[in-house]
């Protein structure tokens, strides 16, 4: 690879796939071209967080592998997923003396009201991973987006606060350095589904993004152009495979198979019987057992879903409805369940804002190891030079605690 060459990677550390995804980087335009993918299955993950070390970072080794051997690059760095229901959105509001009248607001004066609107809102076990400034004031004017440049005395904010449970994230950041690899930025698995699959256009109306992985779904909630809410339900895609073994008296492998070709999102009336081939033996099972065991625990999975939405305030008020992205919303006619479940538009997202012809990665399950790979774009735009297999210089979650940084600006023109 040539020395000028920049990169950007994304790495989604799930509960049983980590998937990798490599992007080389246009010099001027820092627009991300998509050259290398990898995979691995995974273990030692539980409801979204590390049990076990071992199993990640061998996994994390081995989808790098492959994505490395396919783009040719070494990868050192990358922005990495942290999943969980440990992940919380708090509100928090602040005011700071910046100065004398004309005095300019600068972004030390950002960072400082941000860490003073932050402080004693986040217990000491945990970590901050964004500080989201829905609104400024300046001297008694409100409403304003972003107050650099203008003049005043006194500055205050109101805001949301994305934390993570220091121990959990330590544990993933861990995984990671273990296959070599050093977090450039940490990311909810949800938010970063909803970099590669939203419009500006859904982000002003209302919208959420569900990302239904193996043992989690996650929800990301935005509002105004600003993230409003994220929470995660501690349910997920295996459960729905583990459920389908114990009831149809099957293993778990041929479970998935019959979740996957079979199973459907929506009971239909008829009943008719499907024949699954495994190791030369035709195994048949009934398609109303299938769908009743699969509609029990989306059931599940929805009330956790309409749950956070109501402790959001957005039951039946997000114009622009669901995205649903992950292994989970593989599921036949499940955009069909949402739009009835949760009384919302729904539909399946597709990850965008890429170049490269790699096979199979507009798919959904793809969508937060692109959504990862295009924060890291982003922070690498911003934070040149970054050559080859340079690491990036960018905070890392802990360094983020001190003096906060706005690391979703992406969603800003």
């Amino acid at each position: 690879m040539q020395e000028s060459s920049s990169y950007a990677v994304g790495l989604d550390i799930g509960a049983t796939k980590v998937r990798a995804v490599v992007a080389h980087l246009d010099s001027s335009t820092g627009v991300p071209t998509i050259v290398g993918v990898g995979q691995a299955t995974s273990s030692g993950m539980r409801k979204g967080v590390v049990v076990n070390l071992q199993g990640p970072a061998h996994a994390i080794d081995e989808a790098l592998g492959e994505a490395e051997r396919m783009s040719g690059y070494e990868v050192h760095g990358a922005t990495i997923s942290v999943n969980g229901s440990h992940i919380l959105t708090t509100h928090a509001d602040g005011m700071v003396a910046v100065g004398a009248p004309d005095h300019e607001i600068s972004h030390d004066d950002l960072d400082r009201i941000r860490e003073v609107a932050t402080l004693g809102k986040v217990p000491a076990n945990r970590d901050i991973l964004d500080v989201v400034a829905h609104s400024y004031k300046l001297d008694g004017q409100d409403g304003i987006k972003d107050p650099i440049g203008m003049t005043g005395t006194r500055l205050e904010i109101d805001a949301h606060v994305v934390s993570a449970l220091t121990p959990y994230l330590t544990n993933v950041e861990k995984a990671a350095e273990s296959a070599q690899v050093q977090p450039h930025v940490v990311v909810p698995a949800p938010m970063a589904a909803a970099r590669a699959v939203l419009q500006e256009s859904q982000l002003e109306n209302g919208v959420a993004v569900i990302d239904m992985g193996a043992s989690t779904t996650g929800i990301a909630i935005y509002e105004e152009g600003d993230l409003q809410y994220v929470g995660v339900v501690p349910i997920g895609g295996a459960h729905i495979t583990n459920d389908l073994a114990i009831g149809l008296k099957t293993d778990p492998e041929i479970a998935e198979e019959v979740k996957i070709k079979h199973a459907c999102a929506l009971s239909h009336a008829e009943s008719e019987a499907v024949n699954v081939k495994h190791e030369g033996e035709v195994l048949t099972f009934k398609t109303e057992d299938i769908n009743e065991i699969v509609e029990a625990r989306l059931e599940e999975i929805f009330e956790g879903i309409h749950h956070h939405l109501k402790r959001a305030g957005r039951v039946g008020k997000l114009p622009s409805g669901v995205v649903l992205v992950g292994g989970g919303a593989k599921l036949k006619h499940i955009a069909d369940y949402a739009k009835e479940t949760l009384s919302l538009a729904a539909r399946l997202g597709q990850p965008t804002g890429f170049g490269g012809v790699a096979d199979d990665i507009d798919k959904s399950e793809f969508a937060t190891a692109i959504g990862l790979m295009l924060i890291d774009a982003e922070q690498a735009h911003h934070d040149k030079p970054r050559k080859g297999g340079a690491k990036l210089k960018t905070p890392s979650v802990k360094d983020v605690k001190g003096g906060v940084s706005k690391l979703f600006g992406w969603f800003k023109p």
